[in-house]
């Protein structure tokens, strides 16, 4: 299990990668991969904690249209920020999900409608590895986590658990985690956001009211078919998760080798 000897109240799924097992008996090597939510409501007494972090290179996943209804990242240090938006404002998954927050006519969505919400997200996640700014973001993070001047690399979406939570597969799994840790790592989301959950979930009842929390709910968790859908959708279009790494993702035998010369120890 990864250490987490530090928190940030205003992200409390943040957590370091490290000491997580990897190839050839070594391990993830510790406060050099951190994966959060988006930093713009992190506390003043998170900044120190954020400061002995001090990442250099900070990945933003979100598309701008996020970013323009969030508060700002708080940042200390200076790091290099780089946006590598994983989203699709115009794929019918991503607007179904709005149309079913925002309480518009469903008419358009019949098939989504009737796979309900957890459907929307296996869907979501297979899109990860398809689809085009998905695979684009994805592979350019990998490949900025293989530079030694952007570590330690911090990494965030906007809740910290779906393209932050696929990156982190798709790093650890080339660094040689197995896929039980892998899948453990993941699954803490909901462990550590379980009372943020329960908030969100009743302002968001409060705000709609003909709101059913079991609609919502499975958009504020992960699952472990969430990610299974992910995974089949690999072995589907790619074979095997080496070759989507390759193949899909444009991430080369030396760019592996440069992150697990770097990130394990």
């Amino acid at each position: 299990m990864a250490g987490r000897g530090w928190e940030l109240v205003g992200a409390p799924n943040a957590r370091d990668l490290g000491g997580l097992p990897a190839a050839d008996g070594r391990r993830v090597r510790a406060g050099r991969l951190i994966r959060t939510a988006a930093l713009g409501r992190l506390t003043d007494e998170d900044l120190p904690v954020l400061a002995e972090l001090a990442p250099a290179c900070v990945v933003d996943l979100r598309h701008a249209t996020e970013q323009d209804v969030a508060p700002p990242d708080r940042l200390v240090g200076g790091p290099r920020v780089v946006h590598l938006p994983v989203y699709d404002p115009a794929h019918p998954v991503f607007t179904y999900v709005s149309a079913v927050l925002l309480g518009h006519d469903l008419a358009a969505y019949e098939e989504l409608a009737r796979q309900g919400m957890p459907g929307a997200m296996c869907a979501i996640y297979r899109w990860f590895v398809t689809g085009e700014s998905a695979r684009a973001g994805f592979g350019a993070a990998v490949r900025l986590a293989a530079e030694a001047g952007n570590l330690p690399l911090l990494f965030h979406c906007s809740a910290g658990k779906d393209r932050t939570g696929w990156l982190s597969v798709v790093l650890l799994t080339a660094l040689g985690v197995d896929e039980a840790a892998i899948r453990a790592d993941y699954l803490r989301h909901n462990e550590l956001t379980e009372s943020l959950r329960e908030v969100l979930l009743a302002a968001m009842t409060r705000q709609r009211p003909d709101l059913d929390p079991a609609v919502a709910r499975p958009l504020l968790e992960v699952r472990p078919d969430y990610l299974d859908a992910a995974y089949d959708e690999v072995r589907r279009v790619h074979g095997s998760f080496g070759a989507y790494l390759r193949d899909g993702l444009g991430v080369t035998e030396e760019t592996v080798a440069a992150l697990r010369a770097r990130l394990l120890e």
